[in-house]
């Protein structure tokens, strides 16, 4: 149980209420094992006492979790923060290069990784300060016959886990093995929860700080405005999106924990046959998704025939979703699928959808409880209704700020506590929101402002088209012209016929005056078109733009 003096704004105190009130109901689900609440307890505690008497970390320090969606993910994170520790989450896919750059800028003291990406840990610990290392194998949670054949066939049949020397390291198992108490540890609402990295698809990734009472904030305001659709503790969530991003750590696993929900881990969810047998055999109320990841779902043979039934509420978001995903996907499964908006800096949700909504609207939504919403100006002035600006908003989930970056922490905000999302969009008269595009992507065309968004949903309406990212391009006259870049579903499909395709939806200034072909486009893990690579990618000279593709 929490202290009576544990502030309740921290995420301790939702956890340690979780687990006195739904210790016997199942919390997570990875490749068939389930923990409980009370398992999570003791297993996080442990944990806990492990990394602060064990490892002598000191309150505050950083742990990165390098780990996919298994059980160990929610009881590394769980024992960390409650112990007083700061949580730092990794893309386990980074690169050495960029592994270094993370663990160095955030300088956190320890890693705990799974052993398949032990080998891109070993060559990025130079010019760190992590002092402990923990690795873990995929079974290292399951029962023991089950852990030993998970474990040899990652290791030995399907050879998923490279060579890596990590001296000194310790192994979960053995972290495991000599438990002790977990220290009663008071956490403070203002403490440090996550150094949350941005994607960096627009520059060098920033820590955004995430305190308790941020986090704990916003997962009160999206329980408060999504809990009418869901009963406390009878809810199962499919969480496929990763637990290192914002959205799935706190639309999955923290607000289903406080409902009392059972969180089902996908590790990979790129294995999209694997996806759909796993929701056969598991009767789900909730799922939340981005785009790219629906709308392969309702490519992927056996996904239209799964039982519906259960199905309460289907939640988009981490990019725009397109109109034809949104719809196929109610005439597929029954059920609306509901947008929103959010961004790391603000832990991260900050409009939604109704959730009893019966149709696509095209809107972000309106701003969750104790949220404010503005279109601003590039003084920091407020837009009529209608008018597009820049989407900036205020609240208590907003971040304190970017981790040892001042200047950049001035720059993200406007006077009046007004944090800059770098999102331009509109409101309008019912206060919906809607997004138009990124500010540092938009298209200037001899004056005027074309979307990237729009050219892409434009081209997609193409049968033949099955993916599009559009750029601007230098241009002598106009400044910039349209590029568009295309994943083809029909190879017969000339670039003459697709622009005359997008003249019937686009005015002159945004029609694509270039037209590439591709086998792929450059795409953040989310799924997100990289418009920064494309844009590079375009002013290459050419023998070296088509060496890189």
């Amino acid at each position: 149980m929490a202290s009576e003096k544990q502030p309740p704004e921290t995420l301790k105190a939702l956890f340690e209420a979780s687990f006195a009130r739904y210790r016997a109901r199942p919390a997570f689900t990875s490749m068939g094992v389930t923990l409980t609440y009370g398992e999570v307890d003791e297993l996080s505690a442990a944990f806990g006492a492990c990394l602060r008497r064990r490892l002598a970390l000191a309150a505050g320090e950083r742990v990165a979790i390098m780990l996919p969606n298994l059980l160990q993910y929610p009881v590394a994170l769980i024992g960390a923060l409650r112990s007083g520790l700061t949580v730092v989450t990794v893309n386990p896919l980074y690169t050495p290069a960029e592994l270094q750059f993370q663990l160095a800028d955030s300088g956190a003291a320890a890693v705990v990784v799974l052993e398949n990406f032990a080998h891109t840990l070993e060559q990025a610990l130079a010019g760190t300060r992590v002092r402990h290392v923990v690795t873990t194998q995929v079974g290292d949670l399951f029962p023991a016959a089950k852990r030993w054949a998970a474990n040899f066939v990652a290791k030995r049949v399907k050879r998923m886990v490279p060579a890596w020397r990590l001296p000194g390291a310790l192994s979960w198992r053995d972290a495991a093995a000599h438990p002790s108490r977990l220290a009663e540890v008071f956490v403070q609402a203002d403490d440090m929860a996550f150094l949350q990295y941005t994607g960096g698809t627009t520059g060098r990734p920033k820590g955004a700080i995430l305190t308790h009472r941020n986090v704990a904030a916003n997962v009160a305001q999206t329980v408060a405005w999504i809990g009418a659709a869901l009963a406390e503790g009878e809810e199962t969530v499919i969480t496929a999106l990763p637990l290192y991003h914002i959205f799935a750590l706190t639309a999955n696993l923290l607000v289903f924990m406080k409902l009392g929900g059972r969180n089902v881990l996908i590790a990979n969810p790129r294995d999209l046959a694997g996806l759909v047998s796993e929701l056969k055999r598991t009767r789900f109320s909730a799922m939340t998704g981005v785009n790219t990841l629906y709308h392969a779902l309702l490519h992927q043979p056996g996904f239209a025939a799964l039982d519906f039934s259960g199905l309460k509420l289907a939640i988009a978001g981490g990019m725009a979703l397109q109109r034809e995903v949104a719809e196929r996907w109610q005439r597929t499964t029954g059920a609306p699928l509901i947008e929103g908006y959010g961004l790391t800096e603000a832990s991260p949700n900050v409009c939604v959808n109704p959730v009893d909504a019966r149709a696509f609207s095209g809107k972000l939504g309106l701003p969750l409880p104790s949220t404010e919403v503005a279109i601003l100006d590039e003084r920091g002035a407020e837009l009529p209704r209608g008018e597009v600006g820049e989407i900036c908003v205020r609240g208590p989930q907003v971040m304190r700020g970017y981790w040892n970056a001042p200047e950049e922490t001035a720059q993200a905000f406007f006077p009046g506590a007004w944090l800059r999302t770098g999102d331009l969009g509109r409101m309008d008269a019912a206060g919906y929101v809607e997004f138009v595009e990124r500010r540092k992507d938009v298209i200037v065309v001899s004056g005027f402002k074309a979307y990237p968004s729009e050219i892409e949903q434009a081209a997609l309406l193409h049968p033949g088209v099955k993916d599009a990212g559009a750029a601007g391009v230098p241009d002598a006259r106009s400044g910039e012209v349209v590029a568009l870049y295309v994943v083809r579903r029909d190879p017969q499909l000339s670039a003459e016929a697709l622009a005359e395709h997008c003249a019937r939806y686009l005015a002159p200034y945004k029609r694509p005056k270039r037209i590439e072909f591709r086998d792929s486009l450059p795409k953040s893990p989310l799924g997100k078109v990289l418009h920064r690579e494309l844009r590079a990618a375009a002013t290459m000279p050419d023998a070296l733009r088509a060496a890189s593709q």
